[in-house]
């Protein structure tokens, strides 16, 4: 996608300046106020940009802890025992977010790659490799995404009035910024616009980090999408007077069967949905699901991160022109809690976008996309 008409992906190595062993990232801790690219040339630095949310998202939190395999691996080639120092590096990267199935899944196939080769710098030039291809998969994926989630929108069009537009809300950011291209929930969203179709995006806030506000928004008016930033609690007030056509959210992990871990807030907005027969569309790269797990609600891990994300919020004073501060908003002595995550259980969900079409919440139909899981 373009950030003032130039085209960015959210990891990149920096071969330019051929400089073995430096993965470069948009770090998105600035955006919208500061567009700035982070270089991140140790295995620690990867994990800090995770963890420290530098870099969020499944597909980009995927894509970039392959690239920091690649980084481990170099770092590893210096030690005395490259195996060992490879896994402890590899599980530091697990370590970081532990809902985002993207990220093991990412570091486990960098690790069984590496395996089939015996020598050193064999190993690190597979991985480097292999980080690539996960790169270019990802936005491969999205872009497929983006084709089959179209065909929805052209089809609520035709029951709109001529010129008016398709109403359409998400939460969080799962737009080309989670991923390393196009995005999962916005790529749809980007496929309809460009191919001439109206739509309109309700952005939700997406507190406590504003991803919605900060960055989906961004996003949209980078690409020149039509949209409205709302607070969290708006959306179903929206749907219950004809003001939403389809919501569309993206996932940090869906089970086989159909369940939907993703940004604290999802669930209520697919209940709100349901009440008002809205459809409820999740889209997500198949990297995204765990092929184990059939119970999400009980056994998905929910992340619970520093309750200051939640009682301080970072903004720009002003006119906007200055540097970002600081502002407590809770009383002071009150306990915070902050749980990352909710799992939409599969009755609430009309259907999941995946790269290879569109298929129903549950197994069976996941399945049948996915024949070669079965068993």
């Amino acid at each position: 996608m373009n950030v003032d008409g130039k085209p960015y992906r959210t990891v990149w190595l920096d071969d330019e300046k051929a400089r073995p062993g430096v993965v470069q990232i948009i770090d998105q801790r600035w955006l919208p106020f500061r567009f700035e690219i982070e270089e991140l040339s140790t295995t620690a630095q990867v994990a800090t940009a995770i963890a420290d949310m530098h870099v969020r998202g499944a597909g980009c939190i995927g894509a970039v802890a392959a690239h920091g395999m690649y980084v481990a691996a170099y770092e590893a080639a210096r030690e005395s025992d490259f195996q060992k120092a490879l896994q402890t590096k590899a599980d530091q990267l697990v370590a970081t977010r532990p809902t985002a199935m993207n990220l093991k899944w990412a570091v486990d196939r960098v690790l069984d790659r590496i395996k089939a080769e015996s020598d050193i710098e064999a190993k690190v030039a597979a991985a480097r490799e292999l980080a690539q291809t996960i790169a270019d998969e990802d936005a491969d994926w999205c872009r497929s995404i983006g084709e089959h989630g179209r065909s929805i929108i052209e089809k609520l069009a035709t029951d709109k009035p001529a010129g008016e537009p398709v109403n359409i809300l998400t939460h969080c950011n799962a737009g080309w910024l989670a991923f390393v291209d196009h995005g999962s929930a916005t790529a749809p969203i980007y496929a309809a616009h460009d191919a001439g179709i109206p739509v309109h995006v309700w952005v939700d806030e997406t507190r406590p980090r504003n991803q919605g506000a900060r960055l989906t928004a961004w996003e949209l008016h980078q690409h020149g999408v039509p949209h409205t930033v709302i607070v969290d609690n708006v959306g179903g007030h929206l749907m219950q007077h004809g003001m939403v056509d389809m919501v569309i959210t993206g996932t940090d992990r869906t089970t086989y069967t159909g369940d939907v871990a993703n940004k604290i807030g999802t669930y209520l907005k697919a209940l709100a949905a349901k009440d008002n027969d809205i459809p409820f569309y999740v889209a997500l790269p198949s990297s995204t699901f765990d092929w184990e797990i059939e119970d999400g609600v009980a056994d998905i891990p929910i992340e619970q991160r520093d309750g200051t994300e939640v009682s301080v919020m970072t903004g720009i004073a002003g006119d906007g022109k200055g540097d970002e501060s600081e502002l407590h908003i809770v009383s002071p002595g009150s306990g915070v809690a902050n749980y990352a995550f909710d799992v939409t259980p599969r009755r609430l969900i009309t259907g999941l976008i995946t790269e290879r079409g569109i298929c129903e919440a549950n197994a069976e139909s996941v399945l049948g996309l996915y024949p070669e899981r079965r068993g």
